[in-house]
């Protein structure tokens, strides 16, 4: 509705403007900074508002809201036992190995298995939660709850329900099922079991029980396996902190710090029992499978045993003669031998699958006899020689590598060439030399063959005896090599220690969340965000012309002055008030425009002045007769004309009849001595509108208009005249064309800013170089007098009106501000 006001208003001030808007009409867009500043400091009770509810809102939701803890400690992966540090070996031995990303992740997944949750439950007993109802938040009661609940659940047992307790004496207590399970109450005694809820309940009071906690409201919930696994799973957090140091990360989030670090220290002692019994697992079977070896060689020693036995008591001798003796030791030198033949041609293989690898070496200083110890061995020094100069040659290569690319320069293709020629000698030497080792070897076979032949020509007894003895020497052989070994695993199982490290216990929980710091800067950015959206809002919103600087960016009228907002009194229609209040801010700022008027046309003429405005409601009556007061008050005879003769306001002001005036005057019913009034102010008398005529514009038009002015002239120094709005109708441009100083008057925080579009339709389309403005009902900043910049500030206490603030604080505030 407002809006098709508006619009209707401006096609009315565009009719009487003349002419569609041009470009001059654009004048004062853009960005206002004066009415933006405006907006902003009367915005500012309500910015510091939203700011102080941006802020409340941020500490209820901190008052409010469970606040989040978190426990972590660090663990780190050392396989270690005792058997490697007494140097016996062990399971898996003491050899530090760096460990992969599959092993830690691996070791990640045990920690958050089903195995770990369920003996963490069993360990810390968390199937139970507790709670009591605070003040406005619900909170956990970890291991500090006055009661404690033991249960055995059945088939429909409901877990997962949050069952309601609550103290009625020291023996008694009553039970408030959920409205699931029906909504019963039920009272019991302590100690004594029931059922409910599908549970055989016994519930117990604990350590923690008082006379205070008859007065809380408690419950509980029996979490079942799937929650807790749930819950574990939610707020456990396994990460691998550093994989080179193979350290990870365990920590847990819950509403309560105590708990979170129970929990942080269970998982880690969890995880060692876990880890350490692993470990005897694996030292059990070991030492069952060398008991199985031990018992199966034993029955295999005990027949070589009785064999021997048997043959002993057979032949009736216990030894061997001498060359008996001497062939055995013969073959056993041969066997020596050829088992080191064998060595040497095992150690040539490898060579040369080391040397296809190129890796003769991983020691920093390329000492390839130090890496191969055979070597030493090795009676072709050639072979020697050319490995270690291969081996030199290698780790020159590899260093060079480090600056250069392969092949880039003339020096590293020669270096790579020289590698590739002693390869070829290499492999050259070594084919010769197993070549030689097993010609070597088949010499040996042949000698063996040739003992054997005089071995199996003695008599069967020697032979028989030999046959007998090699076995019985091998079982007995490995049956002590076992017999250490389970040594060895006894030890390592009775001294076995988990494979990680505590580097950091569970921290004290601390609160994660919610920030304090970013609750609370949100809550202030959310207040700063919508009072500035409020001042946006504001100022698109904004159109009215609120101060003087408006009223000149958007008018080529120079503005003659601005008339302070009057409060001494409230006024139903304007009146005379500057003859009652001669010192009042409002009568200095009246004479500083009689001032400026004399800089438009001087009093030593006689002077026509018309006041108009846009719309009715903008002052321009309360202006015409306190301006006339003023200069009647200067020993000048005033006169003022209502023209406003469809809503005639000017004997209002004194409080006067309009039986007859300007109509009437104008029809030649009455002449003008007849229908001028006196005021209480002698040099000042008015002329009201007289009755409502059909044709206002008619009558201003008459040829009876010039001669009534002409006349009033020889007889007043001043004509003012109150002219119709020009934006609602024509009559006051009429007039206006006939004044010496046309007043155009504009009030502060009612008139339009699209009534300044007018002013300039006026001026260029009529020709109004005299048209001058007034901003009327301008807020005074209070007690100060009213500046704009153009000397109408005066002095603290020079005027006689009371400029203390009224109302209550936030009313001084808002005026203040304002």
């Amino acid at each position: 509705m407002a809006v098709k006001e508006d619009a209707e208003l401006e096609e009315l001030i565009r009719q009487a403007g003349g002419g569609e808007p041009t470009e001059d009409e654009d004048d004062g867009g853009g960005l206002d900074l004066t009415t933006l500043l405006t907006v902003a400091r009367r915005s500012l009770p309500w910015i510091i508002l939203l700011v102080a509810l941006g802020l409340t809102a941020a500490w209820l939701f901190l008052r409010y809201t469970p606040p989040l803890y978190k426990s972590s400690s660090t663990l780190k992966i050392d396989e270690k036992t005792e058997a490697g540090v007494l140097g016996l070996g062990g399971l898996g031995g003491a050899v530090e190995q760096k460990q992969s990303l599959t092993k830690l992740s691996g070791e990640v997944e045990l920690i958050k298995s089903d195995i770990i949750y369920s003996r963490l439950n069993d360990s810390l007993a968390l199937d139970v939660n507790y709670y009591v109802q605070g003040t406005v938040l619900e909170t956990e009661i970890y291991g500090a709850s006055p009661f404690e609940v033991s249960y055995e659940a059945t088939a429909n047992a409901a877990f997962d329900q949050k069952i309601a307790l609550r103290f009625l004496s020291p023996t008694t207590f009553e039970l408030i099922l959920p409205e699931d399970l029906g909504g019963t109450e039920q009272q019991h005694t302590f100690g004594q079991p029931f059922t409910a809820a599908g549970f055989r309940l016994t519930i117990r009071q604990t350590k923690d029980y008082n006379l205070a906690a008859l007065d809380g409201q408690y419950s509980f919930v029996i979490n079942s396996a799937g929650a807790l696994g749930n819950y574990f799973n939610t707020n456990l957090l396994v990460d691998i902190v550093n994989l080179d140091a193979n350290t990870i990360s365990i920590s847990f989030t819950d509403h309560n710090p105590a708990k979170a670090r129970d929990i942080v220290n269970a998982v880690d002692a969890v995880y060692l029992e876990e880890k350490l019994t692993r470990k005897r697992e694996q030292a059990a079977r070991a030492l069952r499978y060398i008991n199985e070896q031990l018992g199966s060689n034993n029955q295999s020693l005990s027949q070589a045993e009785e064999n021997m036995e048997a043959f002993v008591k057979r032949t009736g001798s216990y030894d061997v003669k001498g060359e008996v003796s001497q062939l055995t030791g013969l073959l056993q030198t041969l066997e020596e031998e050829r088992a080191k033949l064998q060595e040497q041609s095992e150690m040539m293989s490898d060579v040369g699958q080391l040397l296809d690898r190129e890796q003769l070496t991983t020691r920093a200083d390329g000492d390839v006899m130090q890496s191969i110890p055979a070597l030493a061995d090795v009676k072709d020094g050639q072979l020697i020689q050319r490995i270690t100069e291969l081996s030199d040659a290698q780790l020159d290569l590899k260093r060079a590598l480090l600056s250069y690319q392969p092949g880039a320069t003339v020096a590293m293709q020669i270096k790579e060439q020289s590698i590739t020629n002693i390869k070829k000698i290499v492999r050259q030497l070594l084919r010769k030399n197993q070549q030689l080792l097993k010609a070597q070897e088949a010499k040996l076979l042949g000698k063996r063959a040739e003992l054997e032949s005089k071995l199996r020509s003695l008599p069967d007894k020697y032979t028989e005896q030999a046959r007998l003895q090699r076995p019985l020497e091998l079982y007995e052989k490995y049956n002590l090599m076992m017999l250490d070994k389970r040594i060895e695993f006894g030890i390592s199982m009775a001294g076995a220690t988990a494979d990680f490290q505590i580097l950091s216990p569970a921290s004290p929980a601390v609160p994660i969340s919610p920030v304090k710091v970013m609750i609370y800067a949100i809550g202030l950015a959310a207040g700063i965000v919508l009072g500035l959206g409020l001042i946006a809002v504001r100022y698109l919103l904004h159109n009215t012309v609120t101060n003087i600087r408006e009223l000149e960016r958007n008018t080529h009228a120079p503005v003659l002055g601005v008339i302070p907002t009057y409060d001494k009194e409230k006024m139903a229609v304007s009146k005379l008030v500057v003859d009652r209040n001669p010192k009042s801010a409002l009568s200095e700022a009246i004479r500083s425009i009689r001032t400026n008027l004399e800089f438009i046309a001087s009093s030593k003429k006689k002077r026509l002045i018309s006041v108009t405005s846009t719309i009715s409601g903008e002052g321009k009556t309360f202006v015409a007769v306190n301006l006339a007061g003023i200069i009647a008050a200067s020993d000048q005879r005033v006169v003022i004309l209502d023209l406003d003769m469809r809503k005639p306001k000017v004997n209002l002001a004194f409080d006067a009849e309009n039986t007859k005036g300007i109509s009437t005057i104008l029809i030649e019913k009455h002449t003008w001595q007849e229908c001028v009034q006196h005021t209480s102010i002698p040099a000042l008398d008015f002329i009201s509108a007289g009755p409502t005529p059909p044709n206002p514009s008619e009558l201003i038009l008459s040829d009876m208009f010039d001669p009534l002015i002409a006349e009033l002239q020889q007889h007043y120094d001043v004509i003012i005249i109150d002219t119709p709005p020009v934006g609602l109708v024509t009559d006051g441009i009429l007039i206006m064309r006939k004044a010496d100083v046309p007043i155009y008057v504009v009030r502060a925080n009612y008139s339009k800013k699209s009534f300044l579009k007018n002013i300039n339709k006026l001026i260029r389309t009529n020709g109004f170089t005299k048209l001058t403005t007034i901003l009327n009902d301008a807020k005074t900043t209070g007690g100060y007098g009213y500046g704009y910049g153009y000397g109408y500030g005066y002095g603290q206490g020079y005027y006689d009106e009371d400029n203390t603030p009224k109302g209550g604080l936030l009313t001084r505030l808002r005026k203040r501000a304002s």
